[in-house]
């Protein structure tokens, strides 16, 4: 990833912060020209909720090239508290709490190196709800 595009990306990869569509509602992670949903130019800053609720998982095996020293990792469906659904990398459960429906909460974590350009990469993975 070049750095601008990542930079660009930034309050929702550190934050959970996008733009949501004043017309329909629909969620965007950076602020676009039109809705892709449906073509409206207005949006409103929102910051999503960090807990939810895991609505599916999964174990990758067989890696993307920038993730194969990363292999095996779990990638999960999550349903923020306000509806939003988000894939996501979790990180942190015991096998015994690894289910449909657990609750979780978005931690700050490493997520890559890029070796071309040096950038370590942050940003927002889910965990089983702490407290």
């Amino acid at each position: 990833m070049r750095v601008p595009r990542y930079w660009r990306n930034k309050l929702f990869r550190y934050r959970l912060v996008g733009w949501r569509c004043i017309n329909c509602g629909a969620f965007h992670h950076f602020k676009p020209l039109v809705c892709k949903r449906c073509g409206s130019r207005g949006f409103r800053e929102v910051e999503l909720p960090k807990t939810g609720k895991l609505l599916a998982y999964t174990v990758v095996k067989i890696a993307p090239a920038d993730f194969k020293d990363k292999a095996p990792y779990l990638i999960g469906l999550v349903e923020l508290d306000d509806g939003t659904r988000i894939l996501a990398q979790l990180t942190d459960f015991s096998q015994d709490e690894l289910k449909d429906g657990a609750r979780v909460e978005a931690v700050l974590r490493k997520i890559r190196e890029d070796g071309e350009s040096g950038i370590i990469e942050y940003g927002y993975k889910f965990r089983p709800l702490v407290g």
